[in-house]
């Protein structure tokens, strides 16, 4: 394996108001870059008219890639489909639970529809086959960031149908699994499905965002079958996982499942957007990555798109930039690559801005990326194939996040409440302020032994194997943190008709029946040391311990003194329940408390520093340490005697440092075999 750290940016000579291809060679390669990604953007300019192919300027840019000794990634041009291709097949257009699309936006295809995938099979191979002679294409994304984009159109409806006849035997067992006798919704025969847009059954709504999920992977399966066709062997294939979106990545994304879809590439990637300015945390890149990571079960991963200056409000202050690459370095990244290398000057995305901004010229963004392209390549060797040890693993559900989007936490007409990534984020965003690292793992995993701890938010849809697993894991001499509403619905969101949390009781050693939203409600700790007025937020869960211990209890006229956190003692393990939502730093307050019982010991220093390591290539130990703040911070934590590669030095052992704002520094410990 090559030890090499890719650093680069997404280039499209298309979009560029004048000829300046060679210009852009010279500053890519000036800065350190090393990779671009071409191509995913311009399907209309590929195939002008339908038939009609002409690679004349992404050959010019491949040319000019190869002189310049910079590897490309050449994108999949399928995301944007042409207008001709929309006039030709008006009802290529989604439709969708909000109605018919109109041309105009991205993603607004019917991607089941026979004529989408025969231009789109087409286009897919005339480029492969433009581009098959260049050396310097090292990999190809397939598509760009694929959805569902909630098609519902009668061709969706018809294989949804064989979905679920592939999966129930009869229409008898398809009306109890997902409780169709309610509101005479019963069916007499598979032909009487109904139009999915009507129901108000969620079992069944809830399983057609499951199939929609998997039309995601079948496409890139899809799409990964005619690459192969034509890519050399040591050429990879990836996609750029997103996620869910709130003006910048967030949480588990809702419309793909992306460990089951991540088995079409041979390398994962993934795109991670954040708020950036005084709001930089490093909490989305830490996130991103710990998903990214997880997809190909622990493998390095490609940053394809992340910011420069980004959205409106995200320019970076002097040294985030730095900061924000080598965090993505620390977290397992082996690519980190700009959207995009210059500003457009058309169009809805002008104001996301590249390396370069609108006048195209070298600024301080360009300079400070330059210093990064630098330490990238000097660095490379002792940094590139981190490989992450973590102790914790945090589960996530596409199925739990369903059900809770079809159950939330607030009801209708209320003001809109928390969900799934929410909590999700809530509980991974603890850990990192305490600086505890964590793996992202999928609810179809049923291995836990290399974890001392597993973490479970909000899993509300559990199967049987599941709790089953789950309790041999705690009886064995794990640890696990669950949160509400887990083990409350199967995988078709029927709801147990035993008691909560099911098949788990005595692994917790409580149950409930009750639960309400709290209002004024506080948590006061019994065997915990809690801050003052900790709220009680969303959800509460009226818990009634059997064998387990209280930790928490709410504070309330009516509710008080009923148990709300308890740990229960579970063969040679321990299972810690939360049965409600509460303020930050309640949670942290628990957590300091808990982790060092299970042999996870904490850093000694919290969130704005943050450490972060792993085993290099060479077998030594690389710890990254940051300041994510605008103030000069003291490092004062245990560690051994270190290089320190940044700047050349050296530490002895638990010297202090100190970090500049918004500063790094990276220390390798010891020589080959030192862990």
């Amino acid at each position: 394996m090559e030890t090499k750290l890719w650093y680069g940016a997404a280039y499209y000579l298309e979009y560029m108001p004048e000829d300046r291809l060679e210009r852009d060679m010279e500053l890519l390669t000036r800065a350190g870059f090393n990779l671009i990604r071409v191509a995913e953007s311009a399907w209309s300019t590929w195939e002008p008219r339908d038939g009609e192919f002409d690679f004349t300027q992404l050959l010019r840019v491949l040319d000019a890639a190869q002189a310049h000794g910079l590897d490309v990634i050449v994108g999949t041009p399928t995301y944007a489909i042409p207008p001709w291709l929309a006039k030709k097949y008006p009802d290529i257009l989604a439709d969708t639970h909000s109605g018919p699309c109109r041309y105009g936006p991205r993603q607004n295809f019917d991607l089941t529809h026979p004529g989408y995938r025969l231009h789109a099979e087409r286009i897919i191979r005339k480029l492969l086959e433009a581009v098959s002679p260049c050396r310097c294409v090292v990999g190809f994304q397939l598509d760009n960031e694929t959805k569902p984009y909630d098609t519902c159109s009668p061709r969706a409806q018809a294989l949804f149908k064989d979905w679920l006849r592939e999966r129930f035997a009869t229409v008898e067992e398809l009306n109890q699994e997902m409780g169709f006798a309610y509101w005479s919704n019963s069916l007499g025969s598979w032909d009487d499905l109904p139009d999915v847009r009507g129901t108000i059954n969620g079992s069944f709504g809830a399983e057609y965002q499951a199939f929609q999920r998997h039309l995601v992977t079948e496409f890139l399966q899809w799409q990964r079958a005619i690459v192969d066709e034509y890519r050399r062997s040591d050429q990879f294939v990836t996609h750029n996982f997103d996620y869910e979106w709130r003006n910048y990545s967030f949480g588990l994304q809702p419309d793909a499942d992306q460990f089951e879809a991540a088995q079409a590439v041979t390398v994962a990637g993934c795109d991670i957007y954040h708020p950036s300015e005084s709001q930089l945390t490093g909490v989305e890149i830490t996130f991103g990555g710990a998903l990214a990571r997880g997809l190909k079960n622990g493998a390095n991963y490609l940053v394809l798109e992340t910011q420069a200056q980004g959205n409106f409000g995200w320019l970076p202050y002097p040294g985030q930039l730095r900061l924000q690459a080598f965090s993505h370095l620390a977290n397992g990244a082996n690519c980190v690559e700009y959207w995009h290398w210059h500003s457009i000057h058309n169009a809805v995305e002008s104001y996301w801005k590249g390396v370069l901004s609108h006048d195209l010229t070298p600024g301080a963004t360009y300079e400070e990326a330059a210093t990064v392209g630098r330490d990238f390549t000097r660095l490379a060797p002792h940094l590139a194939h981190l490989k992450k040890d973590n102790r914790v693993a945090v589960m996530v559900s596409n199925r739990s996040l369903t059900g809770m989007e079809w159950f939330p936490t607030c009801q209708q007409g209320e003001t809109p409440g928390h969900n799934y990534n929410d909590y999700l984020r809530w509980l991974c965003d603890g850990l990192y302020r305490l600086n505890v690292e964590y793996d992202l793992i999928p609810d179809t995993c049923r291995d836990f032994s290399r974890y001392d701890l597993l973490v479970l938010p909000c899993l509300y849809v559990m199967p049987e194997d599941l709790s089953k697993v789950v309790s041999d894991y705690v009886r064995e001499g794990g640890h696990v943190i669950a949160t509400f509403k887990t083990g409350f619905a199967d995988q078709h969101l029927k709801i147990y008709h035993d008691a909560q949390p099911h098949n788990l009781t005595d692994c917790f050693g409580l149950r409930y029946e009750r639960f309400t939203r709290p209002v004024e409600v506080e948590l006061a700790g019994t065997s915990l040391e809690l801050p003052a007025s900790v709220r009680v937020t969303d959800w509460m869960e009226l818990l009634e311990p059997t064998t387990a211990e209280t930790l928490c209890i709410y504070r309330h006229p009516a509710w008080d003194g009923i148990p709300a956190v308890t740990c229960n003692r579970f063969g040679t393990g321990q299972a810690v329940y939360l049965g409600c939502c509460f303020d930050e730093p309640g949670l942290d307050a628990l957590l300091v408390q808990l982790l060092p019982q299970w042999g996870l010991p904490l850093p000694g220093i919290v969130f704005p520093l943050v450490v972060k390591g792993g085993v290099s290539r060479q077998g030594c130990r690389v710890n990254y340490y940051f300041n994510y703040s605008g103030e000069p911070r003291q490092v004062n934590c245990s560690h051994p005697a270190a290089s320190s590669l940044l700047d050349g030095g050296s530490l002895a052992e638990d010297e202090p440092f100190s970090l500049e704002p918004w500063g790094i520094k990276i220390l390798e410990f010891g020589g080959p075999g030192t862990v």
